[in-house]
Protein backbone atom coordinates (compact mmCIF):
# COMPACT_ATOMS: atom_id res chain seq x y z
CA UNK A 1 0.00 0.00 0.00
CA UNK A 2 1.53 3.29 -1.10
CA UNK A 3 0.89 6.29 1.15
CA UNK A 4 1.58 9.94 0.34
CA UNK A 5 1.32 12.70 2.91
CA UNK A 6 1.11 16.45 2.64
CA UNK A 7 2.84 16.75 5.98
CA UNK A 8 5.93 14.96 7.21
CA UNK A 9 4.49 12.21 9.39
CA UNK A 10 5.47 8.70 10.38
CA UNK A 11 3.23 5.64 10.54
CA UNK A 12 4.82 2.63 12.17
CA UNK A 13 4.87 -0.33 9.82
CA UNK A 14 4.12 1.75 6.70
CA UNK A 15 6.22 3.74 4.29
CA UNK A 16 4.86 7.24 3.96
CA UNK A 17 6.17 9.48 1.19
CA UNK A 18 6.18 13.20 1.99
CA UNK A 19 4.72 14.92 -1.07
CA UNK A 20 7.31 17.71 -1.09
CA UNK A 21 10.18 15.23 -1.28
CA UNK A 22 8.84 13.73 -4.51
CA UNK A 23 6.29 10.95 -4.82
CA UNK A 24 5.02 8.93 -7.75
CA UNK A 25 1.46 8.95 -9.02
CA UNK A 26 0.04 5.72 -7.69
CA UNK A 27 -0.78 6.32 -4.03
CA UNK A 28 -3.52 4.24 -2.41
CA UNK A 29 -3.83 6.61 0.55
CA UNK A 30 -3.28 10.32 0.92
CA UNK A 31 -2.94 12.05 4.31
CA UNK A 32 -3.58 15.78 4.66
CA UNK A 33 -4.53 18.44 7.18
CA UNK A 34 -6.43 21.71 7.08
CA UNK A 35 -3.33 23.64 6.03
CA UNK A 36 -2.78 21.44 2.97
CA UNK A 37 -6.35 20.94 1.72
CA UNK A 38 -5.89 23.16 -1.32
CA UNK A 39 -2.56 21.53 -2.26
CA UNK A 40 -4.36 18.21 -1.99
CA UNK A 41 -7.17 19.36 -4.28
CA UNK A 42 -4.68 20.54 -6.89
CA UNK A 43 -2.41 17.48 -6.81
CA UNK A 44 -4.57 14.49 -5.88
CA UNK A 45 -5.09 13.38 -9.49
CA UNK A 46 -1.38 13.33 -10.23
CA UNK A 47 -0.43 11.64 -6.93
CA UNK A 48 -3.13 9.02 -6.44
CA UNK A 49 -4.70 6.05 -8.14
CA UNK A 50 -8.23 6.47 -9.42
CA UNK A 51 -9.53 4.62 -6.36
CA UNK A 52 -7.80 5.99 -3.25
CA UNK A 53 -8.58 6.80 0.36
CA UNK A 54 -8.04 10.23 1.89
CA UNK A 55 -7.31 10.69 5.59
CA UNK A 56 -7.61 14.12 7.18
CA UNK A 57 -5.74 15.02 10.35
CA UNK A 58 -8.10 17.14 12.46
CA UNK A 59 -6.70 19.78 14.81
CA UNK A 60 -10.03 21.13 16.10
CA UNK A 61 -13.76 20.43 15.54
CA UNK A 62 -14.12 23.23 12.99
CA UNK A 63 -11.72 21.38 10.68
CA UNK A 64 -14.27 18.60 10.24
CA UNK A 65 -16.79 21.03 8.74
CA UNK A 66 -14.20 22.34 6.29
CA UNK A 67 -13.25 18.82 5.16
CA UNK A 68 -16.85 17.72 4.52
CA UNK A 69 -16.88 19.56 1.19
CA UNK A 70 -13.74 17.83 -0.08
CA UNK A 71 -14.92 14.21 -0.06
CA UNK A 72 -12.53 13.05 2.66
CA UNK A 73 -12.84 9.33 3.41
CA UNK A 74 -11.54 9.17 7.01
CA UNK A 75 -10.50 11.47 9.83
CA UNK A 76 -8.10 11.19 12.73
CA UNK A 77 -7.53 13.71 15.51
CA UNK A 78 -4.00 15.05 15.75
CA UNK A 79 -4.05 14.02 19.43
CA UNK A 80 -4.57 10.42 18.22
CA UNK A 81 -1.90 10.49 15.49
CA UNK A 82 0.01 7.75 17.33
CA UNK A 83 -2.90 5.46 16.33
CA UNK A 84 -2.48 6.25 12.61
CA UNK A 85 -1.00 2.80 11.93
CA UNK A 86 -4.18 1.21 13.30
CA UNK A 87 -6.33 3.35 11.00
CA UNK A 88 -4.11 2.47 8.03
CA UNK A 89 -4.49 -1.23 8.81
CA UNK A 90 -8.29 -0.80 8.73
CA UNK A 91 -8.06 1.13 5.45
CA UNK A 92 -5.83 -1.56 3.92
CA UNK A 93 -8.32 -4.26 4.90
CA UNK A 94 -11.30 -2.35 3.55
CA UNK A 95 -9.54 -1.59 0.28
CA UNK A 96 -8.54 -5.23 -0.12
CA UNK A 97 -4.86 -4.42 -0.55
Amino acid sequence: MKIVSFEDIKAEGYEVCFVHSGCGGDADVVILDINTIFDYEEKKHELCKDDFTSIAVIDDPDDYDAFKNFGITAWIKRDDISKLSNLLTDVKTRMGI
